[in-house]
This record gives C-alpha cells, structure tokens and sequence, in this order.
C-alpha cells in the first residue's frame, strides 16, 4: 500500500492539490498521505473496495477500528480530519456525490494546555550555550530568535538571510500556507543573529541557520540541539518543540500584551487558538495567588 498513491490517480491528484493549491508544507502533506493510506487499508480489508464507493462505506466502524487499536482520541480527530478533507475534495471534482463521514460525530478531544516554561528557565536555557564554540553560537542564535518572535521552529528553519532586517529589528517569516507575516524582535536577539553571520562571511548559503554540512537545518535536527542544553541545565524533559513558542506567548500575556496582538505575531488565523495561551496566564496568576497570599 505505501506506494498506493503513485498509482491511485485520485490521491495522487489530492495530495498535489494540497501542496500546489493550499500551499501546504511537505511534513503536512506526508501526514495526510499516511493517514489516507490506512484508510485506503481498512476499506481494501473490510468492503474489498476503493474508498470513493462511499455508498458501503459506515464512518462510524472504522472511527470503532482506530479506537480498538489502542489510538487516542486527538489521533483519531486528525485521522477523521484528513478523510473528511478528502471527501470534500471528490465531491467538489464530483467523483462522488457524497461523504460517508458526513453526519459523523467527532470524538471529543481532550482541553490539554500547552507546556511552557517560566521566564527563569527560559532564561537558563537561553545561557547555556558557550559562545566561543560556532556551533553553540548558532544554536545561541537560533534560540533568542525563536523565544523573541515566537516562530515555529520549522518556519526559522526556512529563513533566508535576507528574511532578516537587523537595522529595523524586524524578521518575514512564511508561515502555514505560505502566509507571509512580519515581527519584530528585540536588540538582544539582533545581536546574536549578527555575530553568528559574521562567522559566515565567506558562506554562500541564503539560509540563516545551517547545519553542519551547510545546509538549512531541519526542524529535528535542531529540537535534537535544544535538548542537549535541557539536559545540561537539568531542565524538565517534557517539554516539545513548540515549548518557546507557548512561552513566548505566555509571558507576553502575563506582561499585560493583548491577545490581538499576540495572534497577529503567532499568525494564528483563529483568535480561539490563540486564546488557550490566556488559560496558561491565568494558571500561573492562580498559583502565585495561592502560593503567595496569606489566605490562599
């Protein structure tokens, strides 16, 4: 089944839909794939037939299928999610005139805040790499950009340097579907980027940030760099890629910024998503209240 899509013309043409028309990245793109591709599985095991005979199709036992097998409910949310997207996608082609997961209710996925850190860990993992070595200066680099603008690693690992106005302060970032947004960033985050380039002089590379064969660095790559000073420092290994970008925006709130403005620099399209990280504010507020108020 791994190379169904190759030969399967109507997946085929959805996974290019996704990554040519939605602008959608190639990590993104896969995930649908994969998920496309149990579901191709399960309708060739179960009905001995392709998914667009969506007329024999019951929703409701594969959702039974993926539960039975140990997956979780936000797993099965996104599996649903990339079929439902494909569905609509034959329909508007009009392969088919319906969706077997039409009138399908969705699992409820669980209100899990995300993990971030405090400025006090922050600020250690912001120490611990040594400057006088080049690769700790740029992974130094990396991560003041990161907690001062609140990009996703993936996205610093596509910046170009000319994405980057060090005079202004001011950095492009491409975001999901190729959204192009600006932020600001401040003079300490600046002044790392500027000495790590100038370690490049003679460098041809337009990335910002290469790994050690002088290529961009990817996003596992440098998650693998940023756990090595988590451990250094002793700091808590629960944390995930995206722990900066939630403390970024954490402490903004906690400082008084308003959410507006705070979705404007994460590039969230949906105020609600943005606002889970109020949430986290409002924890933190209700621990120092009970920690530090005497009759709390």
């Amino acid at each position: 089944m791994k190379n169904v899509h190759k030969k399967d013309q109507i997946l085929s043409s959805f996974l290019d839909f996704l990554y040519i028309q939605k602008g959608l990245s190639n990590n993104t793109v896969y995930s649908y794939q994969n998920d496309l591709l149990d579901y191709y599985q399960w309708c060739f095991d179960t009905y001995k037939t392709h998914p667009k005979t969506s007329k024999l199709i019951n929703a409701n036992d594969y959702v039974s299928y993926l539960f039975n097998n140990g997956l979780k409910s936000s797993s099965v949310n996104k599996k649903i999610s990339s079929i439902k997207t494909f569905y609509k996608y034959l329909i508007k082609k009009k392969v088919i005139q319906f969706s077997p997961f039409d009138d399908l209710i969705m699992p409820k996925k669980p209100n899990y805040l995300p993990i971030s850190m405090s400025e006090r860990d922050v600020e250690i993992l912001l120490n611990s790499p040594k400057k006088d070595v080049l690769i700790e200066m740029r992974d130094k680099a990396m991560i003041e950009m990161l907690y001062a603008t609140g990009m996703r690693i993936s996205e610093s690992g596509k910046l170009k340097i000319t994405d980057i106005d060090l005079k202004r302060c001011v950095v492009k970032v491409f975001g999901k579907g190729s959204k192009e947004r600006l932020i600001p960033f401040g003079e300490i985050a600046a002044e790392f980027i500027y000495l790590y380039l100038n370690t490049r002089k003679n460098d041809k590379s337009k990335a910002v940030f290469l790994s050690n064969r002088g290529s961009a660095i990817t996003r596992g790559a440098f998650w693998q760099r940023i756990k090595i000073y988590l451990n250094r420092e002793g700091l808590k290994s629960s944390i995930s890629p995206h722990t900066l970008r939630h403390a970024f925006a954490t402490h903004l709130l906690n400082r008084g910024a308003d959410l507006r403005s705070v979705q404007i620099l994460l590039g969230h399209s949906d105020l609600s998503t943005t606002q889970i990280y109020t949430h986290i504010a409002k924890k933190r507020l209700g621990e120092i209240l009970k920690k530090h108020h005497p009759r709390g």
